[in-house]
């Protein structure tokens, strides 16, 4: 007895999704369908990207504007403008006050004063003379000298009363003009502040004025980059249904190896074919002595 090898190349397909097959037909036709649609835009949203390309190549409509604006605030933005105004008014202010404040200033000499005085004098002098003449002594030394007196006493409080309002005048313009130029300078130091303010605020904004130049070219380049991004999305969204689709399923291809081994029949079957090649039959079924491996035994 012995046994038998046989190598077998045997072909396997698979098809799980056959039940699935008019439907998942069904999706490759539509997904088919969508395709063309997909390299191309819609007429909205080439409408809108050429609007988006138009008003990029335009330009921002602010960056005029906004450039003027930082080049303003970087010089200052005007707050300084005004410091030769306020160095002028302090100028004309002290020149006013100038008189007022001379060391010999008074206004006795002033037509008031002497109109003063003189009332004073002429009420002083009516009085003194009518009271000599009176008395039958008029123009005597007396009467001149009472007369002096009561013009002296009469005129001292308003030469004093000016003097002293005289100095407090002299004092009020010192102060004020002392004021004024305290007040010019913080104003002016302000306006410088304010010009340095501005100043940094102008450089802080030169981002902005920056932004605005290069928004026209970047609009620009999003726009066509929208015309290329669009239909290749569409593509990427179209592959991730499709491709999953075409790998459903497997082939597969192997190789099998078998062991037999025969049945004694077949065995007994054998032997008596090697036994009986190469010779027949006698009479009487005898084997003859030539035939096969018997005949071989009969040479013996």
């Amino acid at each position: 007895m012995g046994s038998s090898h046989q190598d077998t190349t045997t072909q396997q397909s698979t098809q799980p999704w056959a039940a699935a097959m008019p439907t998942v037909n069904s999706h490759f036709s539509g997904v088919n369908g969508l395709i063309p649609g997909s390299t191309s835009l819609s007429p909205a949203t080439s409408g809108a990207i050429s609007q988006l390309t138009a008003a990029g190549q335009a330009g921002s409509p602010f960056t005029g504007g906004t450039n003027s604006a930082v080049n303003n605030m970087l010089a200052g933005g005007g707050a300084t403008t005004q410091i030769p105004t306020l160095q002028n008014n302090l100028s004309a202010y002290e020149g006013e006050m100038s008189p007022y404040m001379q060391p010999g200033y008074s206004t006795v000499n002033s037509p008031a004063v002497q109109a003063a005085l003189q009332q004073v004098g002429s009420d002083v002098s009516n009085q003194v003379n009518g009271q000599f003449a009176a008395a039958g002594r008029s123009g005597s030394g007396m009467n001149q000298q009472t007369l002096a007196r009561g013009i002296a006493q009469g005129e001292a409080p308003i030469i004093m009363n000016q003097a002293n309002t005289d100095t407090a005048n002299r004092i009020a313009a010192a102060n004020s003009v002392y004021g004024a130029g305290n007040t010019t300078a913080g104003a002016i130091e302000g306006a410088n502040q304010t010009g340095v303010t501005n100043q940094n605020t102008g450089i802080n904004d030169a981002a902005t004025a920056n932004a605005n130049s290069l928004w026209g070219p970047q609009t620009t380049i999003a726009a066509q980059e929208l015309g290329q991004s669009i239909p290749a999305s569409n593509l990427g969204l179209l592959a991730q249904i499709g491709i999953p689709l075409a790998g459903l399923g497997t082939n597969s291809n192997g190789t099998s190896n078998t062991t037999s081994s025969p049945s004694l029949l077949q065995d007994i079957t054998g032997i008596g074919g090697i036994l009986g090649s190469g010779g027949g039959t006698g009479a009487g079924g005898v084997v003859s002595k030539g035939s096969g491996l018997l005949g071989l035994l009969g040479m013996i």
